[in-house]
């Protein structure tokens, strides 16, 4: 089923939406949260919450692409799911690894508080970093995203690119460079 049909079902309120969702997206949805959680049981409950919240949301929300509205719930809710259970450490996953990569380069720690002036904060620092990305050759940023928004493990990275672990990271390396390179002349103090 296309995915405007699937979205058309949310709107009509029909429960056929939420099996057509899991039957196209079920596995994307998976690997986006276990990524994060690094854990079934977790994953499970993230998935599961992403229908919901999917279901909740839609009526008021008609998405252009589903899936990648579907990736952004499932990526809130594991991050949130990650924090209530690991609030005191975040080695192991590769969420912790990539927030250390990232904070590196930022300055910041990414997604870590509620106050209202970190997330103006963050949105505006995610603002630059996608207009950083959307600058960068196709193939270093797939690679960028697949590292820190999909949040994949780098030895999965380079074999779906064909590469080496080590050719990678430094790719990586160097676009973390380019990005802190491109932070400090928007002005931010990194």
């Amino acid at each position: 089923m296309e995915d405007k049909q699937i979205v058309d079902l949310y709107w009509e309120r029909d429960e056929r939406a939420i099996s057509e969702t899991a039957g196209k997206y079920a596995a994307y949805l998976s690997r986006i949260a276990f990524n994060i959680l690094q854990d079934h049981e977790d994953t499970e409950e993230s998935v599961n919450d992403t229908y919901l919240k999917a279901w909740n949301s839609m009526p008021v929300n008609r998405p252009a692409v589903l899936s990648t509205y579907l990736g952004k719930i499932i990526r809130r809710g594991a991050i949130d799911i990650y924090r209530k259970r690991h609030s005191a450490r975040r080695e192991g996953s590769q969420y912790a690894l990539s927030l250390e990569e990232m904070k590196e380069c930022t300055g910041m720690e990414i997604s870590a508080g509620n106050a209202v002036e970190e997330a103006a904060e963050e949105k505006a620092l995610a603002r630059a970093i996608s207009a950083f990305l959307r600058g960068r050759p196709e193939r270093n940023r797939e690679l960028f995203l697949c590292r820190y928004y999909y949040l994949d493990p780098l030895p999965e990275i380079a074999e779906n690119a064909g590469m080496k672990e080590v050719t990678l990271r430094s790719i990586l390396h160097r676009e973390r460079e380019a990005l802190r390179e491109y932070l400090r002349r928007e002005g931010y103090a990194v």
